[in-house]
């Protein structure tokens, strides 16, 4: 048996993990069932030792595939999306880690689930993503991408930083606070909801922005259409700061510099098992209690 709706496979996992290395095993012992085609992510070939599939680094694999495996949890899938958004795989989450929000598939039921999804039964979502660029005067010091959330924040020290915001060339406020959380409706369950934000539909084309213990009591989260351009400025005679793309990219900021935040061109394809509920997985992972039977 041949898979049907993807033709190359990229298998990508959270490096170190024993779990992980025995769910990748598994893994490639059903897809090479179905004689697809395996391309290893670079990260994990240390993990499948003496597998005859070529191993390629993230950006070959992305330009070769079109569906990627990631295995771990939701952190492995951002570090993942990041890179794959943009050629247009296909991706699909295998959850080894704790959450789950965007990887779904239990290694208990991943064999049926595979099944399912190679033969082309699965649910798609287009999920949106964010680019940030630093400015540093006249330059442009760093850009990265952004699956959950692009964080402005405070460095080491317990002290507040001020921050200047306009939205459209449209000034919104300064912002003495801790940071800001700017998110996707992906990120509006992650760093965002801890910080009061509130829970946005994946379709939305919504964008929030949610101040981190704000000095001003009344400075409030605030959700905006996804076309909106976003310019944050660390104010003049602020401390230096950081920028964190997913909590994972890191730059530090400079007082003056500027921050431009925009809907990324491309959405990830983000695959689900058929029949997949979103309020059932808020209900599940956030613990909501559920409307009895």
């Amino acid at each position: 048996m041949t898979t049907a709706a993807f033709n190359r496979i990229g298998l990508i996992g959270k490096s170190g993990d024993s779990n992980v290395s025995t769910t990748l095993r598994k893994l490639v012992d059903h897809l090479e069932s179905r004689q697809a085609q395996i391309l290893l992510d670079e990260g994990i070939a240390d993990m499948l030792a003496g597998s005859p599939h070529p191993v390629a680094d993230r950006d070959s694999l992305a330009r070769q595939c079109d569906l990627a495996i990631v295995v771990g949890g939701d952190g492995t899938l951002l570090n993942a999306a990041r890179s794959l958004a943009e050629p247009g795989v296909a991706v699909l989450g295998v959850n080894l880690g704790r959450l789950g929000f965007l990887v779904d598939v239990s290694p208990e039921d991943m064999s049926l689930q595979l099944q399912n999804i190679l033969d082309g039964d699965f649910d798609e979502e287009a999920r949106t993503l964010l680019h940030a660029t630093v400015t540093r005067g006249d330059e442009k010091i760093s850009a990265s991408n952004a699956l959950n959330d692009v964080v402005i924040h405070k460095k080491d020290i317990a002290r507040m930083i001020e921050l200047d915001t306009w939205i459209n060339g449209q000034f919104l406020n300064t912002n003495r606070s801790d940071g800001l959380i700017i998110a996707t409706p992906t990120g509006s369950t992650a760093y965002a909801l801890s910080g009061g934000g509130p829970v946005l539909h994946p379709a939305l084309e919504a964008i929030t922005l949610v101040p981190i213990c704000p000095h001003t009591l009344s400075n409030r989260p605030i959700v905006l259409h996804d076309d909106a351009t976003i310019e944050v400025v660390i104010h003049p005679g602020a401390l230096q700061a950081q920028i964190s793309c997913d909590g994972q990219v890191n730059s530090i900021l400079d007082p003056g510099d500027r921050i431009t935040i925009r809907k990324h061109d491309h959405t990830l394809r983000l695959l689900h098992p058929p029949g997949h509920d979103y309020y059932e997985v808020l209900r599940k992972k956030l613990r909501w209690s559920e409307h009895p039977s």
